[in-house]
């Protein structure tokens, strides 16, 4: 693409806000350099040299069980999905996780044994036969090669504030998730999506600058909920307490017997994140039965012409439902239409006259059961960041 420049062997070393922007250090084989940037998105992992040269830190807790995490090259008949084994009978206690990757690969999480240190359990003899005792657990005799290993402890630790003037934090340089929740790529890509869509807005022109203050709130929101969900699951796996180590049994066995007890296992248990209290999201004027809140990802239904998300526009796109008035153009809007009685209108409990704003990012910036045209117009100048008067509740005639 003629807007993205790769620069391999430069190593950005240093940053600092400027009036207008950034100032960079990047050092590179043939000699450092300086370059000024007007926003600069961090993506540099959870050691940022960005993060670490502003002298910003991530604050939060941290479990106390050491993982093992190792590759192996492996021909598994199992399916591409995490397995979790519980208190094995070479790592007693203790938990072992599993999944496919691509090209053979198999990653195996398992915890170090009482007593043992990380020294001693990081010693390849050491990691070879601990993975010799998971698949002799698995009855599997076949051969395998070791491809890496390394070490890991479960972290919830994010930044109080993911913005730095004109520096953004997205990912591991803004937080830390335990692997537990499966959450830290998914997470980054959507800090990348969503401070991606609002920087292009205003580069071009079409939002105000309180845009951007929307980032944090809207994404540590997300990554506290993130903490949440994951902190209940490490303390599955790696119960801290009697009492949590009673009950995880306890699940465990009923999951023998019960499918329902088996969710408390399921480290995906967890769904999207809502805005609900984004300054971008117009509260509903009106009483909705069903539906997907302002805030919450919209629905993907399927349509006689693909998902619906193959229909929305680059950036805001407006459902309609029936007669709907239109608004004024605007480049940064598209319209689709559906009847009041299609399975999109269903999905989104909405009849004639109703009206759905969705964000770049798939998110629902507004809705009404009776859409006009003043509304749509102020939710989407509110979804870009400018000041709008607050909606008015709808009040039912007579």
């Amino acid at each position: 693409h003629p807007l993205i420049d790769v620069r391999w062997g430069n190593k950005l070393v240093k940053a600092e806000n400027i009036d207008g922007g950034v100032k960079a250090e990047i050092d590179t084989p043939e000699g450092p350099y300086t370059l000024e940037t007007d926003w600069l998105v961090a993506a540099d992992g959870g050691r940022s040299e960005i993060r670490s040269s502003l002298n910003l830190k991530l604050e939060g807790a941290s479990f106390e069980s050491i993982f093992v995490i190792a590759d192996i090259r492996i021909d598994l008949p199992y399916p591409t999905e995490r397995l979790a084994f519980f208190d094995p009978d070479w790592n007693r206690g203790n938990t072992i996780l599993m999944h496919r990757e691509p090209h053979g690969i198999w990653r195996i999480d398992y915890q170090l044994r009482p007593g043992e240190t990380e020294a001693e359990a990081l010693t390849e003899s050491s990691i070879r036969a601990s993975i010799q005792a998971v698949l002799d657990d698995l009855g599997w005799s076949e051969p395998w090669e070791l491809e890496w290993w390394s070490i890991y402890s479960a972290n919830t630790l994010a930044l109080q504030d993911y913005r730095d003037d004109a520096i953004f934090y997205i990912g591991d340089s803004a937080h830390i998730v335990p692997i537990f929740g499966v959450r830290g790529l998914n997470n980054g890509l959507a800090d990348a999506q969503n401070i991606g869509w609002k920087l292009g807005a205003l580069i071009q022109g079409h939002a105000a600058p309180a845009l951007l203050d929307s980032y944090t709130p809207e994404r540590r929101g997300a990554t506290l909920d993130v903490f949440a969900n994951a902190s209940k699951s490490s303390r599955f796996m790696t119960p801290p307490t009697r009492g949590w180590t009673l009950m995880r049994d306890a699940a465990l066995s009923l999951a023998l017997r019960h499918p329902f007890a088996g969710e408390f296992a399921n480290p995906r248990n967890m769904t999207p994140y809502t805005y609900a209290d984004s300054p971008l999201v117009t509260p509903d004027p009106d009483h909705w039965q069903g539906g997907a809140v302002p805030g919450s990802i919209a629905p993907n239904v399927q349509t006689a012409n693909g998902h619906l998300s193959d229909l929305l526009g680059p950036a805001f796109t407006l459902l309609v439902f029936g007669h709907v008035p239109q608004p004024r153009p605007h480049p940064l809007l598209q319209v689709v239409h559906f009847a009041p009685d299609s399975p999109v209108a269903a999905a989104y409990d909405a009849a004639d006259g109703a009206a759905v704003l969705i964000r770049p990012d798939m998110h629902v910036a507004a809705r009404w059961k009776h859409a006009k045209t003043v509304d749509i117009e102020n939710a989407l100048k509110r979804g870009l960041g400018h000041a709008v008067p607050s909606p008015s509740p709808h009040v039912p005639a007579g």
